[in-house]
């Protein structure tokens, strides 16, 4: 046996050393192509893979958050406005009650069609009641001259 140190050398790594670590990839100079990017690991056995469209857990949402919703008997209250203005109505009190409790949008959608439906309600009751005169009228002056209309 021999006292005299041994002169390091290469060496391999063995199970007892840990590798180099890996040199950082430079980014590609212009003009170069950049190479390509592998999906990650599948996940292990046992485990579930996140569905399709959706991020693996713990990972935060991406992209532009989502704007509340717009309540959709505001939209029918709009619609029935033009369609039988009673129901647009209905619908535009219940849809702003429901705005109120739950934060939705839409509120100046249930309110125009609250408007226009009280209007063409309003309409269609003038237009009611002048039909009605005008058929009274007919009818009194027809009961007048026993039938006949004289000229």
């Amino acid at each position: 046996m021999s006292d005299t140190p041994q002169q390091p050398g290469p060496q391999q790594p063995g199970p007892q050393q840990p590798q180099q670590p890996q040199q950082p990839q430079q980014p590609p100079q212009y003009g170069q192509q950049q190479p390509p990017s592998y999906p990650q690991q599948p996940p292990a056995y046992g485990q579930q893979a996140p569905a399709y469209g959706q991020q693996p857990a713990g990972y935060g949402q991406y992209g532009y958050p989502q704007p509340p919703r717009t309540n959709v008997l505001a939209i029918i209250a709009l619609v029935a406005a033009f369609v039988f203005s009673p129901a647009a109505i209905v619908c535009g009190h219940i849809a702003r009650k429901q705005i109120r409790q739950t934060g939705e949008q839409g509120d100046g959608l249930a309110l125009t069609g609250l408007i226009l439906g009280y209007i063409f309600t309003a309409i269609a009751v003038i237009a009611i009641v002048i039909w009605i005169i005008a058929l009274i009228a007919v009818i009194g002056t027809v009961g007048v001259t026993g039938g006949a209309i004289n000229s």
